[in-house]
């Protein structure tokens, strides 16, 4: 009975398999460690893939609307969506070389700048607005999904509903949502390597569609309308064209704040540590031009139905030809499951991940917030464009800090070099003051502590903060280098962190190098020997 109680128990308990992580320690599992080389595949194109994947669907929709309703033209918003992304793509570059030098993920390299239980806080952060969007994200392909049924089955139109009006949604609604959840689902839960091709297949259907119907509307407007020829008529809180337009960029920015500091966990797979310009071109490139589409369809609507409308959905169920409001909901399908999965599911499912390894792995988180997708009832979370324009101002005055300490901790403080073995170590170099490092979060904090009032204001326009909204207007751009002036302040003149800082930086083994392997020590403590470009080093104990 014993004998067959221990064969059993592995199946019934919660633990992620012991084999799965190499280190063997609490701090790892085969998702968490260091992509083997075998595995670094991705080159330029994959990342242009990628970012084709991330950029060309409904969020960018609703990020340009916000900026256009502080009361912006097309003549304004596109060198703000320009000059935002570009910005951000700076910051994307940098952070994603971290990942890309070490083979690792965000909440594996967070952990040398914040400590290993510092950075739990750090990744609840950066995973949360990915846990917002993807459930978000859920209704809005649900819709897409509707009006192809309506394409197929015009009857569906009149589908009974047995909702109240209080649900949020009605039962046609509630039906496409659950259809395209297992869709979603089904796709998310696949291994990354295998998502590369759902990544290309989205990068070769979904810029033509959106190029189409760009060209739809410059037809049909002859030009365009008052979106794009018409004048400039601030109607923001701050009634000033420059404080407008800061907070513009702080929307765009506050867009792709969450890739800024997790891009790691899509930098570790590249072939060559993301060498070239690319990464930075990319960003920018594809947004901007990818933000035409719904500014001159939007405008195409308003000409032809007489109102604006930024919603997707909405401006499709008006076509006339049925077979055009199937090709474009299924390809605006197609671009929603690829940004879920490349901005929501899969960097989520990483952040968990990296909390409690020894219990959770990408497979379980990804289920949890596939579930999480439906009992949140994200229908009725779904705001207007004033609303989600205070959530992403928001939620930047977090990731700007966030990002500044990052960039600060890896490039100015560390000079980029790390001991990737002791990313994985129990009371190593980088557990700092017991697993917290004060002088991160000290630098985060500080980063973000005056943009509060202005985060109160955005929240509750009635409040009265005197001139704190004037920073909250920029609150990334103000965070991030707050973040890392404080950081390096600190670091250098306060409390150097020795212990953390090596001279020869450990890499994970490289193309044509040994497998690393376990040696059992007198204590019978387990160490790690990496077979590097520059040395061979023991790890320490390992918990």
């Amino acid at each position: 009975m014993s004998v067959l109680k221990a064969r059993l128990a592995p199946h019934f308990h919660l633990r992620v398999p012991f084999e799965s992580g190499k280190y063997g320690s609490r701090w790892s599992n085969k998702d968490l460690d260091p992509v083997p080389p075998a595995q670094r595949t991705w080159g330029a194109i994959d990342y242009w893939a990628y970012w084709c994947s991330d950029m060309l669907a409904p969020p960018l929709a609703a990020t340009v609307s916000s900026v256009m309703a502080l009361g912006f033209t097309a003549r304004e918003t596109i060198p703000i969506v320009f000059f935002g992304f570009a910005i951000c793509s700076v910051v994307i570059t940098l952070t994603g070389k971290m990942g890309a030098t070490y083979s690792v993920p965000f909440p594996v390299i967070i952990r040398s700048i914040f400590g290993m239980y510092g950075s739990f806080p750090a990744i609840c952060i950066r995973a949360f607005v990915a846990l917002m969007w993807t459930a978000i994200l859920t209704v809005q392909a649900g819709n897409f999904l509707q009006r192809c049924i309506e394409a197929i089955w015009p009857s569906f139109i009149n589908f009974p509903n047995h909702l109240s009006e209080g649900a949020g949604i009605d039962s046609a609604g509630l039906l496409c949502v659950f259809l395209y959840w297992f869709m979603q689902t089904g796709l998310a839960l696949m291994p990354i390597s295998k998502l590369r091709i759902l990544f290309w297949v989205k990068g070769i259907i979904v810029p033509p569609t959106f190029f189409a119907l760009f060209l739809w509307a410059v037809i049909v407007t002859k030009g365009g309308g008052p979106l794009i020829k018409g004048k400039l008529e601030i109607t923001s809180d701050y009634m000033n064209t420059a404080y407008s337009a800061l907070t513009g960029l702080n929307v765009i920015i506050g867009l792709f704040s969450s890739l800024a500091v997790n891009m790691p966990d899509f930098g570790r797979f590249s072939k060559n540590k993301l060498a070239g310009p690319h990464q930075f071109l990319a960003l920018p490139i594809i947004g901007t031009l990818g933000a035409l589409t719904p500014i001159f369809v939007t405008d195409a609507h308003s000409y032809l139905w007489g109102e604006f409308e930024w919603y997707m959905p909405a401006v499709i169920a008006k076509f006339d030809s049925r077979a055009a409001k199937f090709f474009v909901s299924a390809a605006f399908i197609l671009a929603t499951i690829g940004n879920q999965v490349a901005a929501g599911t899969y960097p989520f499912s990483n952040d968990i991940t990296g909390m409690a390894p020894k219990y959770i792995n990408i497979f379980r988180a990804t289920v949890f917030i596939s579930i999480f997708c439906i009992i949140s009832t994200p229908w009725n979370i779904i705001k207007n464009a004033s609303g989600l324009l205070a959530f992403l101002s928001g939620y930047s005055c977090l990731m700007g800090p966030l990002a500044g300490t990052m960039v600060c901790d890896y490039y100015l403080i560390k000079k980029r070099k790390l001991d990737v073995d002791q990313l994985y170590t129990d009371r190593g170099i980088y557990w700092y003051n017991g697993g917290w490092n004060w002088r991160a979060y000290a630098s985060f904090v500080i980063g973000f502590a005056p943009l509060l009032p202005g985060f109160a204001k955005s929240i509750d326009h009635s409040l009265n903060v005197g001139g704190a909204w004037k920073i909250y207007t920029f609150a990334w751009i103000f965070g991030f280098f707050t973040s890392i002036l404080v950081h390096y302040i600190i670091c250098t003149y306060i409390s150097v962190p020795v212990q953390s800082m090596v001279e020869i930086p450990v890499y994970p083994p490289q193309k044509g190098e040994e497998t690393p392997s376990v040696i059992e020590g007198e204590d019978s403590s387990a160490k790690e020997t990496f077979v590097t470009t520059t040395k061979e080093k023991d790890v320490g104990n390992l918990a």
